[in-house]
């Protein structure tokens, strides 16, 4: 029984030493080799931090394989690693920092380095250049592996937070090994495969590609960014690498096919298409179809609280296209409840709320008991034992197949290019501006775009953009911004951000 999900690494790097492991646009590295620097890595860890086991390591991260051997590193001493994107606006990352108060950091760049001084970052510092120069200490790293069990802390993203505050999802290594063992049995992934990653890694969609490679052996291609602005070279990249799947968000995907690139070439190696993050359009998938018409396509849908996906479907039919592709059923080892507001189980076309159990189910938000407490709840079908489930707070129904089908958020929680986002935390960021006297957002699911009201002390209008753009990552920032002389309020004296919908809508 596998516990932790080091083993996947040492198994590939037994059967498949010389052969590339992780590449990006510049280098690569073999299955051996990623294993030796991630041995490396948790030696310096475990010297540098006195042997400590369970706490937080800030990885950086951008598109280039350091990251990814710096995830593992951090696994071999026993630790668990948060991604950072090396873009990231500093203020955010002292966000984080201060939630998380942890041991170390993995930086890989000077600028990297100079966001740590920005933030008075008081842990041990490893620059991954300097320190895969060290050696390794297997004593100690057999000694870690000894210790650590499936229900230990594997990773930690973060996502928004209402109050204004990120939240920091702990995922354990056997919700990432149960999604690895499923996705790779049930899609039928092996050391053939290569995998074209476009996700960023400090989004949880690229934990499938990782694992996946992980758990098969598969070589992991990281796809720059330039890529999917000039999508010509893209398909040149797809079909160079023979890239035979690729697990993308949504929003790429359909990037790809209104890009009208396939019209003029094909990626040719391409068996498998999975896409998540977003509700698929079936005109948008479509495209993709007539165009590769023998691959297999794949909605993927789950929050990072649930380690990345808890449904799946295949794409087993056609779609008006005025519809939508539905999320479809449970994966391995997961159960779907979808409770209305009675906490009662709903039937057929009827909404509710979908819920979660299982081993997917994250361990909570670090740091953050209140927050953990409001969505990681005892199941309500029953109170005879510790039964945790998520609610995810997203509505869904069964259609007359039985498949589960997106309707809505519950809450001021939107999914924006591919991210979970709280429109409330733009709103804290945009109300501590000195001139602002209020602030309010609404989401147009239609256009995919945040929309920002506000009124000002001063009733002059704010470049608002060019304000909080230290402040939060651009796929934040609000679309459109429009400068009120007041806001709308409903009878309990509250935002009436209904009227603001109507407002936005008709003009």
């Amino acid at each position: 029984m596998i516990t932790n999900i080091l083993s996947y690494l040492d198994a590939m790097a037994q059967r498949f030493p010389d052969k590339t492991a992780i590449a990006d646009e510049k280098t690569f590295l073999t299955f051996a080799e990623w294993k030796y620097q991630a041995e490396v890595i948790g030696t310096a860890l475990g010297v540098a931090t006195d042997k400590q086991m369970r706490r937080p390591v800030l990885v950086f991260v951008d598109r280039r394989i350091e990251g990814l051997v710096g995830f593992m590193g951090v696994v071999e001493s026993g630790n668990f690693y948060v991604p950072i994107d090396c873009k990231m606006p500093d203020q955010r990352v002292k966000l984080i920092n201060d939630v998380l108060n942890p041991i170390a950091a993995i930086t890989t760049t000077v600028a990297d380095d100079k966001i740590l001084d920005l933030i008075e970052f008081k842990g041990v510092r490893f620059n991954y250049a300097e320190v895969i120069d060290n050696e390794v200490d297997k004593a100690y790293i057999a000694d870690v592996r000894s210790k650590v069990i499936d229900t230990d802390p594997l990773y930690s993203i973060f996502t928004s937070g209402s109050t204004g505050v990120p939240k920091g999802v702990v995922i354990s290594h056997r919700g990432a090994i149960d999604l690895a063992e499923w996705l790779v049995e049930t899609f039928g992934f092996d050391e053939t495969d290569a995998l074209g990653n476009q996700t960023p890694f400090y989004f949880d969609g690229s934990v499938k590609d990782i694992y996946i490679c992980l758990k098969s052996g598969a070589t992991l291609n990281i796809i720059a960014k330039k890529y999917f602005t000039f999508t010509k070279l893209l398909v040149k990249f797809l079909n160079e690498r023979k890239i035979t799947t690729i697990l993308w968000a949504t929003s790429a995907v359909v990037l790809v096919g209104n890009s009208q690139i396939l019209n003029d070439s094909v990626p040719k190696y391409i068996k498998r298409v999975f896409f998540a993050g977003e509700a698929m359009p079936a005109k948008q998938l479509k495209v993709w179809i007539h165009k590769l018409p023998n691959a297999q396509y794949v909605n993927l849908y789950g929050p990072t609280e649930i380690t990345v996906d808890c449904t799946y479907y295949v794409v087993n039919r056609d779609f008006d296209d005025d519809e939508y592709i539905p999320i479809g059923k449970a994966c391995h080892n997961m159960e779907v409840l979808v409770f209305n507001d009675q906490d009662k189980l709903v039937g057929v076309n009827e909404i509710g709320e979908l819920c979660v159990r299982g081993t997917g189910v994250a361990l909570g938000y670090y740091n953050n008991e209140i927050k953990t407490h409001e969505v990681f709840v005892q199941n309500p079908l029953h109170n005879f034992y510790d039964d945790k489930i998520y609610r995810t707070g997203d509505i869904v129904k069964y259609n007359k197949h039985g498949e589960i089908e997106f309707v809505s958020r519950k809450d001021f929680q939107i999914k924006h290019m591919g991210h979970r986002i709280e429109l409330e935390e733009i709103e804290v960021v945009v109300n501590s501006i000195a001139d602002i006297s209020n602030a309010a957002c609404i989401f147009d699911q239609e256009k995919d775009s945040i929309i920002l009201y506000y009124t000002t002390v001063s009733g002059e209008e704010l470049d608002i953009i060019n304000l909080i753009k230290d402040k939060l990552p651009k796929y934040m920032f609000p679309n459109e911004v429009f400068h009120l002389r007041v806001l709308p309020y409903n009878m309990n004296g509250k935002i009436d951000r209904i009227e603001l919908k109507k407002n936005y809508d008709a003009q």
